[in-house]
């Protein structure tokens, strides 16, 4: 990141609203990630309007990152356009909220979308631009988003149910007003992603690699139930006869020891291809339990608790993979490679998860689609093992080959 400011460090004190902002964004996602889906059932909606609802959201970021990454670029004021986008989700809220037709909401959503998709990673611009030469770290303020959307998990479906109809719309608006005075509340900083633009010939030329296009479809194939359970996890719940506090309870189990998890990953785990390899194929294999267990599951309680594997699994495999993409690929199209992983696990099985789970879950119940998940994760972990195999050969036969006399 190439900072454009004067000299002076911010201290720790001048800092907390940056802490404050975290907490707030983070809080008003886990808003939107674990009760918006209910409200939409209690409008009215089907679990197949739902699902292709959802899936406007990954379609809409292809756009949404590079016009607000190219327009933080070109301003050199993260923090302005970061309110741009706060205040954009706030009266897109307010309109999604408020419209009375299917095709007005779907239209509305495209615009949150837009303004909400890219959210995160332009915070986590802000976060480092502000930290930038001073003894701060990344990941304290990291952790006020982690305890803003725990905290709020837990909170926000009593709050609810207590307000009644209108309740989650208007926690996402005070949510999103005290972060946005949180934002205001941040000293003066001018700063640019300047990110380098990833070039189309790159992009080629890492698909040309037959290996980490394996790796990637995979991928696709583990992180589709994912990107399903996340989306229909609270209706599963709902269906059950659970309330809105054990949704909450559900999500937040399911990360509240994702950073120990990330934190056990990085110091513990070794940084070597075969090795990383038979990780991801096990962290696949849990994925595949934890889909069977829910496919079982007859009580919210049971969900509840299925939910403490997430950590392992979300975390391991992306965690995982991440590092397995940076030693696939020749080190100038690392980036690209990144790019393509990303947009594949978040993008391409978040579309997917949105249409063919919504189908499944209408038309065949929570039962099949769970077990279709884990079928759909055993393909990719069994992708995996023989990726394994081929790589754990090819070592073997190089020590061979350097060894003969």
């Amino acid at each position: 990141m190439a900072i454009l400011r004067d000299n002076t460090n911010h201290s720790s004190a001048s800092l907390l609203p940056l802490g404050l902002l975290n907490f707030f964004i983070y809080g008003t996602m886990v808003i939107f990630a674990a009760f918006f889906q209910l409200y939409l059932k209690d409008i009215g909606m089907d679990k197949f309007e739902i699902g292709s609802l959802m899936a406007v959201g990954p379609l809409v970021s292809l756009l949404a990152h590079p016009f607000w990454r190219r327009l933080s670029d070109r301003g050199q004021n993260l923090r302005f356009i970061l309110l741009i986008m706060m205040t954009g989700v706030l009266l897109m809220g307010h309109l999604v909220f408020k419209v009375d037709t299917f095709h007005m909401l779907y239209l509305s959503m495209i615009l949150l979308f837009f303004f909400q998709s890219p959210l995160l990673s332009q915070n986590n611009s802000l976060i480092l631009g502000y930290i930038e030469n001073t003894d701060q770290k990344f990941g304290t303020y990291r952790l006020w988003g982690s305890f803003g959307w725990t905290l709020v998990a837990l909170t926000a479906g009593p709050i609810i149910d207590s307000i009644g109809q209108h309740g989650i719309s208007l926690l996402f608006s005070i949510m999103l007003m005290l972060g946005i005075g949180s934002a205001l509340l941040l000293p003066p900083i001018q700063l640019t992603t300047n990110t380098p633009a990833i070039r189309f010939t790159d992009i080629v030329r890492t698909l040309q690699n037959k290996t980490f296009i394996a790796f990637v479809i995979f991928g696709v194939l583990v992180s589709i139930p994912n990107s399903i359970n996340g989306i229909f996890m609270p209706l599963f719940i709902s269906d059950l006869g659970g309330s809105r506090f054990q949704v909450g309870g559900a999500v937040f189990l399911s990360t509240i020891f994702e950073v120990l998890a990330f934190v056990l990953l990085e110091r513990y785990l070794k940084q070597k291809m075969t090795y990383l390899m038979g990780c991801l194929t096990l962290v696949s294999l849990l994925f595949a339990l934890r889909w069977e267990l829910m496919s079982e599951a007859s009580t919210p309680l049971q969900i509840i608790f299925i939910q403490v594997l997430h950590a392992v699994t979300f975390g391991g495999f992306f965690y995982v993979g991440t590092k397995l993409t940076a030693l696939i690929l020749p080190r100038p199209f690392r980036s690209s490679g990144q790019a393509v992983y990303t947009f594949a696990l978040s993008g391409v099985s978040g579309i997917i998860a949105g249409f063919l789970g919504g189908w499944i879950f209408q038309s065949f119940g929570p039962v099949l689609l769970y077990k279709m998940g884990g079928s759909l994760t055993l393909l990719g972990a069994a992708g995996f093992g023989i990726m394994w195999y081929h790589i754990y050969k090819h070592e073997n036969s190089s020590i061979e080959h350097h060894t003969e006399p």
